[in-house]
């Protein structure tokens, strides 16, 4: 056949009514007549970014692509390309015009999230999102700062570098998350407020200073606040020890393994590290003060031990497997927090149950401090302290209760602490006299 005897293929218009029909695509004897790509034009490319050469061959593999589209659509590419634009211009903006809202929306329910799965702090699988969360962090931080060296020696940055300071975010985001989770289980408000206070406010800094989590500073200082929490919380664990020199062991380990991380990071990236090592000592610094303070005081609660449970009785006995009391109705204000009111009789006396959960094989002694508010001084006296070993592993808490005669109308609390004083939870109740309405209860 010769060149004049070769049959061109011929092409609809892409505006008119297309064919359905597989005839109109081009087929393997079909060719392309484009023309010359210009010395010095910008070459074709293909749907990977790969170029296509200026041959026959690569030419009527262009002419193939471009005949399909047109036969196969009632739409140009151009008009093609100009929808998909507007419909990702459209996406994207409404994203950002609710990025702060979306956030939030998404911290809230990561945090709902996190209390309906976390229901143990000792189980495995929180251990491990806990060691997952930390190794995420530490790790997209030393490869970010990692690159932040290699720009300042005048290489380009990779386009995927962004993620690095969205995956720090993640990580530490999730920490605080299901710190504030355990925490708030065992806190008692009126003592663990400063320290509530600086989780909740960490977990909202997180969200809306997520552009310095791309800052070595930033991003480091907020990782030895995370290391230290996650030690004072996982190490009784292990050693099934709770109190000072758990604590202080605690953050000795945290500052151990810190050093280390900040030894990783004065490799990748010397220059970086040398202008920054004052801030984030300084920063580490403060971070170690507060957090012993907060344990000194008494501010910081003494997780992993958490109250399961706590209420006042006019009777408590364990019969088998369970206890048996007798108690009063509340009111519903009760499950929220207001105090239970119970009516005594003159020389009658009151019982306080308490369900302290612990770790598995962790034992230690805990106190029932009984305390009368005095409204003429002003001040809590404390009436008796009774104190008892528990023993953890009990998916309810280890159950126990006192009792105490000396009753007299008033606000009453029950502290449920160690005895080195830190509190573990807290049963408020008021006494009235009269003669109450009494209905058994199991607790189980």
């Amino acid at each position: 056949m010769t060149r004049d005897d070769r049959i061109e293929p011929r092409f609809s218009n892409p505006r008119q009514e297309p064919r359905n029909d597989e005839s109109a695509l081009p087929t393997e004897s079909d060719e392309v007549s484009l023309e010359p790509i210009p010395e010095g034009a910008v070459r074709r490319e293909d749907m990977l970014g790969r170029p296509i050469e200026d041959s026959p061959r690569g030419r009527r593999i262009a002419g193939k692509a471009a005949a399909a589209i047109a036969v196969t659509r009632n739409t140009s590419v151009l008009q093609f390309h100009q929808s998909a634009v507007a419909l990702r211009r459209t996406a994207a903006g409404w994203l950002t015009r609710h990025e702060r809202i979306l956030s939030m929306l998404a911290m809230v329910g990561g945090f709902g999230f996190d209390n309906y799965a976390f229901r143990r702090i000792d189980l495995p699988n929180t251990q491990a999102v806990f060691a997952g969360y930390l190794s995420l962090a530490a790790l997209s931080m030393i490869v970010l700062h990692r690159l932040a060296a290699r720009a300042a020696a005048g290489k380009p940055w990779p386009k995927w570098r962004t993620i690095l300071p969205m995956a720090t975010q993640f990580a530490l985001g999730g920490l605080w998350s299901a710190f504030l989770v355990f925490y708030s289980r065992t806190a008692v408000l009126g003592t663990s407020w400063p320290f509530l206070l600086v989780l909740g406010a960490i977990l909202l800094g997180n969200e809306i200073l997520k552009r310095y989590h791309a800052r070595l500073v930033f991003t480091a200082v907020l990782f030895f606040f995370a290391s230290f929490s996650y030690t004072t919380v996982t190490l009784p664990i292990f050693t099934h020890t709770i109190g000072l020199l758990t604590f202080l062991f605690g953050g000795f380990l945290a500052l151990v393994v810190f050093w280390f991380f900040c030894g990783i990071l004065s490799v990748v990236g010397a220059e970086q590290w040398g202008r920054a090592k004052l801030k984030i000592a300084g920063g580490v610094l403060l971070v170690y003060a507060t957090l012993n303070a907060f344990y000194f005081t008494g501010i910081l609660p003494p997780l992993p031990l958490a109250m399961a449970a706590g209420e006042v009785y006019h009777s408590v006995k364990r019969v088998g497997e369970v206890y048996q009391a007798v108690g009063e109705p509340q009111p519903w204000l009760t499950r929220f927090g207001a105090p239970e009111i119970v009516h005594v009789k003159p020389g009658e006396p009151l019982s306080v149950y308490s369900a302290v959960f612990a770790p598995i094989a962790l034992s230690t002694r805990i106190v029932h401090r009984w305390q009368h508010y005095d409204t003429k001084s002003g001040r809590w006296h404390t009436v008796s302290n009774l104190a008892f070993t528990i023993t953890g592993g009990r998916d309810g808490g280890y159950r126990a209760y006192s009792v105490t005669h000396h009753i007299v109308p008033g606000d009453w609390r029950v502290d449920v602490t160690l005895p080195d004083g830190h509190i573990i939870g807290r049963v408020r109740f008021v006494v009235e006299p009269g003669t109450p309405v009494l209905v058994p209860v199991t607790l189980k």
